[in-house]
C-alpha cells in the first residue's frame, strides 16, 4: 500500500467531514505523512507535515496491517509497532476514520 493509496482512502473515509473533530498525522518516516484535519470544514486529508493534536508513528507496512485488520492496534502499540504522540485521546478515536 503506497502513501497516495493510504491518502485517497482516508480521505473517502472522511468525507466531507467527519465525527474527530480533531487534527492527527500518521507518520510514516521516509515515506512520507497523512494529516487529517477534521478541525476544517470541509475536513481537510492531505500529505502536509504541518502541526497537529496527534502524532501516529508507523511504517507503512504495520499500517496496512493494521488497515486491513490483520494487526490489531493495541497489540502494535505495546509491541512498539505504533507510537503515539500529543493527546493520546485522539489516537483512541481513530477506529472512526480508519474502521
Amino acid at each position: 500500500m503506497s502513501l497516495d493509496q493510504i491518502t485517497e482512502q482516508m480521505r473517502t473515509k472522511v468525507g466531507a467531514g467527519g465525527t474527530l473533530n480533531k487534527s492527527v498525522k500518521f507518520d510514516f518516516g521516509s515515506d512520507g505523512v497523512v494529516r487529517v484535519d477534521d478541525t476544517a470544514k470541509p475536513a481537510v486529508v492531505d500529505n502536509q507535515d504541518l502541526p497537529v493534536d496527534c502524532t501516529v508513528k508507523v511504517s507503512l507496512a504495520d499500517f496496512a496491517d493494521i488497515a486491513s485488520g490483520k494487526q490489531n492496534p493495541q497489540m502494535a502499540f505495546m509491541m512498539g509497532k505504533l507510537k503515539v504522540e500529543g493527546d493520546m485521546s485522539v489516537a483512541m478515536q481513530l477506529g472512526k476514520i480508519l474502521g
